[in-house]
């Protein structure tokens, strides 16, 4: 048990295995014990194609991204990790409130009878719950579950709040924090206490109720394409893979740099089950009770970790310029005393000009680093574009621009006018093409290590190899379980778009009208 204040919560899941977390505590502490080396010197990142779980660990380590908690399975999230989520928030949170959305809370703290009203989602999440059994020095009359996520107690409070079809279609998000007591954690990926948003809505019919589960799915995509710069695959889950209590759940599903599969954001058509566990239920225009029907989806931190692992590389973070804290960091050079009255002038118009247009810049005119410092500095933080100013760069009316994404001499500019309204549209120019050039990059990889398959042999052969498999698929449960333990790839969607193909399930020989993409996943 753990005592946390005046409650006893007791882990109901095996716990972690010590081991495990042990390691990972003991390549955070070897990092930071590399720490420190000399002005210049960058910090040690494990190259990626060396060892792609230790490079992971070492970027979060390296950019102060997020650290290892007290308690086994959690994590403190640092400022430039926080960051990155208020990037996830207030993209989607604006999204939301554009399709009508508004924002709740909901208590933490939900009576385990409200999950047992549910079968299939107590059942599903049972293995991960932690309960509360004692409070002010006291057993409780009634365990407490804590928040694993929210249908039970939402449904609890429609039903109170919903009577009449005027009260239809109920729209709601909240952004809360959940607890589940995973047995394998990684930063920002999986954790025993992660961050996220949950929409819960509630509706008149099933084909509302479905539209919305749809569009909000959309949503994501959306975010995660043109925001994230993620190419994610958009698509239905099988039905062993689909939300505890769920009548069906999508998907969209990204490649990170080690080609595994991460399930990026999920929404849930919930038909009317929870409705019919909590007696959610309205009068419709001809005075007849019906139950409601309702969806559900959420995305977490772990977008967090999927932006790190799409575009990080062997220098470290690659952030897109949507979701970059700092999209630009300016550093003056500075050699003489004489010079810094000139170069420090025409660095802050830069800066007021950049503000003045929106861009998130940051000057760094610290004298304690040296300039190559700085740049391997930003660099590994992953600001998109790196200005440099000296004296003769302010005698000549110009400036120089390192763009993150293009490595070496390649990726940097010179020339770039120091005049504020040339210099911005510059700029401006120049985080658009990094943008699209992360996109595309994604894109490519996720593309070449997609192989169609048309046996289960090639889907073998290519999961060994690393990559996702896709090829027409009629299995059943139980063939898609024997895929599952004979080769650790999971089915991870049915694609909205859907390639041309055989029309033959490549596992069972059956007829298939739909094509499924298996890859070993986080």
């Amino acid at each position: 048990m753990l005592f946390v204040g005046c409650f006893i919560i007791q882990a109901v899941a095996a716990e972690q295995p010590a081991a495990k977390q042990q390691k990972q505590q003991k390549q955070q502490q070897k990092g930071k014990q590399q720490q420190g080396g000399k002005k210049g010197e960058a910090k040690a990142i494990t190259p990626k194609s060396e060892d792609f779980s230790r490079w992971y660990l070492d970027v979060v380590r390296e950019c102060q991204l997020a650290d290892y908690g007290p308690v086994r399975g959690t994590m403190v999230i640092r400022p430039y990790g926080y960051a990155l989520w208020e990037g996830v928030q207030s993209h989607l949170d604006k999204a939301f409130k554009e399709t009508g959305h508004q924002n709740a809370y909901f208590p933490q703290l939900i009576p385990l009878s409200f999950l047992q009203k549910e079968a299939d989602h107590v059942e599903g999440f049972a293995p991960e719950l932690a309960l509360v059994t004692q409070g002010g020095g006291k057993e409780l009359e009634e365990p407490l579950v804590v928040r694993p996520t929210s249908e039970t107690i939402v449904n609890h409070m429609f039903a109170q709040w919903v009577q009449s079809y005027r009260d239809l279609p109920l729209l709601i998000n909240q952004w809360a924090n959940v607890h589940r007591w995973e047995m394998r954690t990684r930063p920002f990926v999986r954790t025993l206490e992660f961050l996220w948003q949950e929409g819960h809505t509630a509706h008149a019919t099933p084909e509302e109720a479905e539209e919305e589960t749809i569009r909000m799915l959309r949503v994501y995509e959306d975010f995660a394409i043109n925001v994230a710069a993620m190419p994610v695959v958009a698509g239905r889950k099988s039905r062993i893979e689909s939300f505890a209590g769920a009548n069906c759940t999508y998907t969209i599903e990204a490649m990170m740099g080690d080609r595994r599969a991460l399930q990026a954001g999920t929404s849930h058509n919930l038909g009317d089950n929870f409705a019919r566990a909590f007696g959610t239920r309205y009068l419709d225009e001809a005075g007849q009770l019906q139950y409601v029907h309702q969806s559900s989806w959420g995305v977490s931190t772990r977008m967090v970790g999927g932006i790190i692992m799409t575009h990080g590389d062997d220098a470290g973070l690659r952030l897109p310029p949507r979701m970059a804290p700092t999209q630009v960091v300016i550093i003056p050079i500075v050699k003489k005393d004489a010079d810094s009255e000139a170069v420090l002038s025409a660095v802050r118009q830069l800066e007021g000009a950049l503000r003045g247009a929106d861009v998130r810049v940051q000057v760094d005119a610290s004298t304690d680093k040296t300039p190559g410092w700085k740049f391997n500095q930003y660099e590994m933080k992953g600001v998109p574009v790196r200005v440099e100013v000296g004296p003769r760069d302010v005698e000549q009316g110009t400036c120089v621009a390192a763009r993150r994404d293009v490595p070496g001499k390649e990726g940097k500019q010179f020339g770039v006018p120091l005049e504020p309204e040339a210099f911005v549209a510059h700029i401006q120019g120049l985080l658009d093409d990094i943008q699209a050039s992360l996109l595309a990059q994604a894109r490519a990889f996720r593309d070449d290590n997609i192989v169609d398959v048309s046996s289960y042999d090639e889907l073998k052969e290519a999961v060994a190899a690393g990559k996702w498999a896709r090829g027409p698929w009629a299995g059943g449960d139980d063939d898609e379980r024997q895929v599952k333990e004979e080769t650790s790839a999971t089915l991870r969607c049915f694609p909205f778009e859907q390639p041309q193909h055989s029309g033959t399930c490549f596992f069972s020989g059956k007829p298939a009208t739909e094509v499924a993409i298996f890859a070993k996943a986080y």
